[in-house]
């Protein structure tokens, strides 16, 4: 870590219920290292969990928090939870709001990062998935951290697995790239695949879930390998998941495989990990999604060629170009609206516009995703039934009120010194999927 030269500083930000993780970077360009818990280990874990001592506003979080006396201090696990359910925590007699709980993690968490003078610059937050819930959650804990950070973003696991293959070689996703990712609850699948009928090229995740023991593995984290397996269990946990391995990868052509978290630190990978490495490149780790979100912010700041040439569209994404045919300086033009990769739940557009005759506005709605349909638009119609007067100044609102329906709101605004505003307002949803 003493090798940091510049002063700026890229985090990629983890944030799970039972631990999370933190990568960084030096700039824009920079090869992002994983914190470690221990030096010259490989032990990345921070266990989302905070201690506070009786009688005291002694705090202590991560590992120290696990290891603290019970008799002496209350401990708090699972706080990405207890934040998300909003009811107030109470702690040694006081109570306690749960988001600032989860930001008093976050904070002390981030100040494990190198002291090297380089400055905070950007940070993206990563977790399992993105919703308005979570996004408010995280919103009001980045804010009652009071972080000095020009700029923070969020991002889903999924798009933490693109980010993450968008910076390796083009090979290692020429074909598909399948991702495992085994925790307590069994394993999770993702599948990246890409469009390359489409300009720009699409890029989406399949994800499925799998159930699979759990208690073979009593010392979850970084206590993983000293758990003992017999012999017997070790080659029925093999056989489960090399009938997963094969219905994932008998589907199409795989061409590289990533086996993360705390499950598949074990001994028992013997002959599905002989028929996954058939062919394809198989990696380990249990560090991917914070190296994604770094990676992620990076290509926000500075993107690459691939970047420019891709789009992502996840579960949290919207999947449609949308605009409008209108008239700029005498000619017909297309005005775009909202553009398919942003977040459904934050995509909004306000503009105003003029409508010299009728009463009717129409969007030119553009599919990515059904192969189909992609990249063929079709227009839906928007009725503005007792508009007065033949020409019309309107303010227009669209945002999506789930990912496949667009809520256009509509009011009239006058015409100047011809014609007052009625304050008539219309709505609209339309269905986009």
């Amino acid at each position: 870590m003493g090798i940091l030269s510049s002063d700026r500083l890229i985090v990629g930000y983890d944030l799970g219920n039972e631990y999370s993780q933190i990568s960084f970077a030096v700039a824009e360009s920079g090869e992002p290292q994983t914190l470690s818990q221990v030096a010259g280990a490989q032990i990345y874990n921070i266990p989302t969990a905070l201690y506070k001592k009786h009688g005291t506003n002694q705090w202590l979080y991560g590992r120290e928090a696990l290891r603290a006396d019970s008799e002496e201090g209350v401990l708090v696990e699972n706080l990405f939870t207890i934040a998300l359910n909003r009811e107030p925590v109470v702690i040694d007699g006081e109570s306690f709001d749960p988001v600032a709980l989860l930001a008093l993690f976050f904070r002390r968490s981030l100040g494990l990062l190198p002291q090297t003078g380089a400055k905070l610059t950007a940070l993206m937050l990563t977790c399992s998935a993105l919703n308005r819930e979570v996004v408010e959650v995280l919103s009001r804990m980045v804010e009652s951290a009071q972080l000095k950070v020009e700029r923070i973003a969020l991002q889903s696991y999924e798009e933490s697995f693109y980010s993450y293959m968008l910076r390796q070689p083009k090979e290692m996703w020429a074909n598909d790239a399948v991702l495992f990712d085994y925790r307590k609850g069994g394993i999770r699948m993702m599948r990246m695949e890409c469009n390359r009928r489409t300009t720009p090229i699409v890029a989406f995740v399949k994800e499925r879930h799998f159930h699979f023991p759990e208690d073979p593995l009593p010392g979850w984290g970084e206590d993983a390998a000293r758990g003992e397996i017999s012999a017997d269990r070790q080659q029925e946990l093999d056989h489960a998941f090399l009938q997963i391995a094969g219905e994932v990868c008998g589907e199409g052509t795989v061409g590289s495989v990533f086996l993360i978290g705390d499950g598949f630190g074990q001994e028992w990978l013997k002959e599905s990990l002989r028929f996954l490495c058939r062919g394809r490149r198989v990696f380990q780790g249990n560090n991917l999604f914070s190296k994604g979100a770094c990676f992620g912010m990076q290509e926000r700041i500075l993107p690459g060629e691939t970047g420019k040439s891709h789009v992502f569209l996840g579960n949290d994404k919207l999947k449609s170009n949308i605009g409008m045919r209108l008239l700029r300086q005498g000619e017909e033009s297309y005005y775009a609206l909202l553009d398919a990769g942003e977040n459904w739940y934050e995509a909004e557009q306000t503009v105003e516009l003029y409508l010299q005759e009728g009463n009717e506005l129409a969007l030119t709605i553009t599919p990515l995703t059904e192969s189909a349909q992609a990249g063929r638009s079709r227009l839906a119609r928007i009725i503005l039934e007792g508009l007065p007067g033949s020409v019309s100044r309107l303010g227009a609102r669209f945002f999506l009120k789930e990912e496949k329906h667009l809520c256009v709101e509509i009011k009239d605004l006058g015409f100047g010194e011809f014609r007052a505003a009625s304050g008539r307002v219309w709505k609209e949803e339309i269905g986009i999927g």
